[in-house]
């Protein structure tokens, strides 16, 4: 069967164009026909979908030189209890033509699609995943979709606090009859006294109706719609396994002349009590839910509601989402800054902690960047937003948390083909158990087979599964954000606790990427300021960095800086001016020697510097070697200590460099770096991380700049320096927002301690059922006369879920094993990040 998708195409221009695209995708394997239309850039495609797919026709697209269009769409899903659920939603996604990625997330409660708008519209996904059995959480006029999410949310939590009320005041007292006088043969003489069994049967009849069509009637409305679609989930088996109990147990009350003598038993308990503890389980498991999106919480109540803007000499209050870029605005102490700009006056320190992770409050002055969400100190000032809307920084952020918790991790692929076929070989096993209770069961094989099967279908439920993996990732993700480390999406977090080897570029990322007068000794009778401040006027003739180092210098000491008199340039040796009344020399050795000036007396300084990767240079004043200065791009404060903790972490670091060898083996002494690329060009940064990777290794790269995209990409896993270029963070995988190297072991630590959460969630959730499906089903009976009552059952299905979640929060208690210092705001990219 063939099937027809439309592709939309940008870039075409003309007739040619269109010729080229329909004889590109004709050549494509599986394509039966191409045609494109230039008026409405438009490619519609008949292809056989068992040799080729949409993606693989919009990769054409793109080989050929044009730009297929594509959409995302995120869809709140309401209804879902377990991960055949999830993937019962997907499935429905991913048949519709057009759609080609679909990711469900139980945690989140979202569907995350890639379509093609040419193909299928929104309103058709959305009835696709009604179709399925589930709603959709429409957005309301006015309202934040996170508020609605969240109103949700904490209605669901109100309809399960009363039906959890309502099943456990007629439950507590049913359990109570039926247990009661098993336990305690006293009372069974005095009730029996009072009341016959048959009238008994018909007061726990009357307890257990409410109870089975009140609260009970959930599991019939999503269980039915679950076998009707031919995917039975957790509601099915709730459905099938309290109604055996209650309909059998009817039966016994009603009609108990049609068993045997002395076997027309009732099992009202154990479908009341079964359906107020899974409902009880329920509860627990939306609190927890709710509480593992706490940082997701924090991050969006740092969006500012309202700005104060200027306007024509007037202040203006209006909603955030109103601000233009230009437009001036006024923060006042205590409040938050609405959105990203410029300082244009006034002075303060502003709060960073949740951009940066940093908890030193940061000075801002005219010229300084305010990021929106963060909060000003005790100052007032006013700046011109620069980012508005989806462009700030914050609602980047917010973007990337969403994305990378809406994700799926390599991990979880095991899960989800276990899940797929779990539910149907579960009816199938309390088929089994029905049918061989009833052959070898004796007198009370149908009492036996009826509770075993029940037990099985209970205990069976996959709710811990589908929570096992969105939970920690949640968890995990949220919990980088508020340190500063921000994930694009689940496969980077899994990616990076399998590293091995880090490498590191050394401008910006290991060292702060501009030179800096590092070193300054005078020889007797010269003061250090005033050969400061002569050689800075002499240097500031010079746009040369190292020269811009030296004046940068004087500026910062607060040095007067005259402006010479004379200035010449000396090509190869270095340069001479006059300034104030003095002759100023200032170069390498060789320009000393030729002036007839003996260096000796700095020779130790001179080896000295050299060991560290600088390069001395000498200053002559008046004709007498008066000084030797160093200038070299320093070591960032605390590169040695993130080097440390990946040493403690066991991981290799090695340093790719342009530099040559001899600064780079300096750097990398000082550091303790393993490993030494040097004079590697820029266009040969990720040929240097493939051959690391060819020692065997999982290579992570950390860099900053454009020249760093490409290895970036190559590395298994990227690792952006947030402060850096738009194209280097664009490029990554992992995004280090306070431009802090201390965030690589900080993320990498983080990233083990998700997985390990991970795997443990997944072990309790899959091991919890290998053991007790089969002594649900009772294997342990003929040994040891042990069965396991649904009521049991239903409360350790219940207690796996809760488990699971209440794992995954202990992530928020995550403690870095190093602690960044302070730092300026990020520089995100101007334009929204792509995950």
């Amino acid at each position: 069967m063939t099937r027809t998708v439309e592709l939309g195409v940008q870039g075409m221009t003309c007739a040619s164009c269109v010729g080229r695209v329909e004889r590109g995708l004709s050549k494509v394997e599986g394509v039966d026909q191409a045609t494109v239309n230039l008026a409405t850039e438009r490619a519609t495609v008949t292809y056989d979908p068992e040799q080729t797919s949409p993606q693989a026709l919009m990769d054409k697209v793109k080989a050929i030189g044009y730009e297929p269009v594509t959409g995302t769409l995120e869809l709140g899903v309401q209804g879902m209890t377990c991960a055949n659920c999830v993937g019962r939603v997907e499935r429905a996604l991913k048949k519709v033509d057009g759609v080609l990625e679909a990711t469900v997330n139980l945690a989140t409660e979202r569907a995350s699609i890639r379509y093609l708008p040419a193909s299928v519209s929104p309103g058709q996904l959305k009835a696709a995943v009604r179709a399925s059995g589930y709603e959709i959480l429409e957005s309301e006029a006015g309202k934040d979709r996170t508020d609605q999410e969240r109103e949700a949310r904490e209605r669901e939590v109100r309809e399960l606090r009363r039906a959890v009320t309502f099943s456990a005041v007629f439950a507590i007292p049913l359990l109570l009859l039926a247990m009661v006088p098993m336990l305690y043969m006293p009372f069974h003489m005095w009730l029996t006294g009072y009341v016959d069994m048959g009238t008994l049967n018909w007061v726990m009849l009357a307890l257990a109706a409410p109870v089975q069509f009140g609260p009970g009637l959930r599991f019939y409305r999503l269980g039915w719609k679950s076998l009707t679609h031919r995917s039975p989930d957790m509601n099915s088996l709730v459905m099938i396994g309290t109604s055996a109990a209650f309909f059998y147990s009817l039966v016994a009350t009603v009609a108990p002349g049609l068993f045997p003598e002395g076997t027309a038993h009732v099992y009202y308990e154990a479908s009341a009590v079964v359906i107020t503890l899974i409902l009880l389980g329920k509860y627990f498991e939306a609190i927890a839910k709710g509480r593992s999106s706490e940082a997701m919480k924090k991050l969006l109540s740092l969006q500012a509601k309202t700005a104060r803007v200027v306007r024509q000499g007037q202040e203006l209050e209006i909603p955030t989402d109103e601000v233009l870029i230009g437009d001036l605005l006024a923060v006042r102490p205590g409040e938050k800054i609405p959105v990203d700009g410029e300082v244009m006056g006034g002075n303060s320190f502003v709060d960073e902690s949740m951009i940066t992770g940093e908890p030193v409050p940061v000075n801002k002055q005219a010229g300084s960047g305010v990021v929106g969400g963060t909060i000003n100190q005790n100052g007032a000032f006013t700046f011109k937003a620069t980012r508005v809307g989806a462009d700030t920084a914050l609602a980047q952020i917010i973007k990337l948390v969403e994305t990378a918790q809406g994700s799926k991790p390599p991990i979880q692929g095991l899960a989800d083909k276990v899940v797929s076929v779990f539910v149907p070989v579960v009816l199938v096993i309390a088929a089994l158990t029905f049918v061989l209770w009833m052959v070898f069961g004796g007198q009370t094989a149908l009492s036996f087979a009826l509770v075993n099967m029940v037990a099985v279908l209970i205990i069976a439920c996959p709710c811990a599964m589908g929570l096992a993996t969105p939970t920690s990732i949640m968890v995990g993700t949220g919990k980088a954000a508020e340190l500063g480390v921000l994930f694009r999406n689940g496969a980077a977090l899994e990616g990076l606790q399998g590293v091995k080897v880090v490498a590191v570029d050394k401008t910006g990322t290991l060292t702060k990427g501009r030179p800096e007068l590092t070193d300054l000794v005078t020889t007797a009778g010269f003061d250090r300021t005033q050969v400061l401040s002569l050689v800075a006027a002499a240097e500031g003739q010079s746009e040369h960095p190292i020269a811009l180092a030296i004046v940068d210098a004087a500026k910062r000491e607060g040095l007067m800086i005259p402006v010479p008199e004379h200035f010449e340039a000396v090509p190869g040796f270095g340069l001479e001016a006059r300034v104030a009344g003095h002759l100023v020399q200032v170069g390498a050795d060789r320009y000393m020697t030729r002036l007839g000036l003996d260096t000796a007396a700095f020779t130790a300084q001179a080896h000295g510097l050299g060991d560290e990767g600088k390069s001395p240079l000498y200053a002559a004043i008046d004709g007498q070697l008066a000084a030797i200065i160093a200038v070299a791009d320093p070591i960032k404060e605390g590169s040695l200590e993130a080097v440390s903790a990946l040493h403690r972490q066991g991981l290799k670091v090695a340093m790719i460099t342009g530099d040559n060898q001899r600064t780079a083996h300096a750097i990398a002494r000082q550091l303790g770096i393993d490993e030494v690329l040097a004079e590697v060009l820029p266009s040969g940064k990720s040929d240097a991380v493939k051959a690391l990777q060819a020692q065997g290794h999982k290579v992570a790269f950390v860099g900053d700049g454009i020249n760093d995209a490409p290895a970036l990409a190559q590395a298994d896993v990227g690792l952006a320096i947030g402060t850096g270029t738009d194209v280097a963070v664009e490029t990554a995988d992992v995004i280090l927002m306070s431009g802090d190297l201390r965030g690589v072991p900080n993320a990498y630590a983080l990233s083990r301690a998700t997985l390990r959460n991970i795997r443990l969630n997944l072990f309790w959730a899959f091991a919890y059922n290998i053991v007790l499906i089969p002594v649900a089903a009772g294997v342990l009976y003929p040994a040891f006369g042990w069965l396991l009552s649904p009521v049991l059952a239903a409360a350790a299905m219940g207690f796996s879920s809760v488990f699971v979640l209440t794992n995954a929060l202990r992530l928020r208690g995550f403690r870095p094993p190093v602690r960044p210092g302070p730092v300026t705001a990020p520089a995100l990219p101007s334009s929204p990040l792509h995950a």
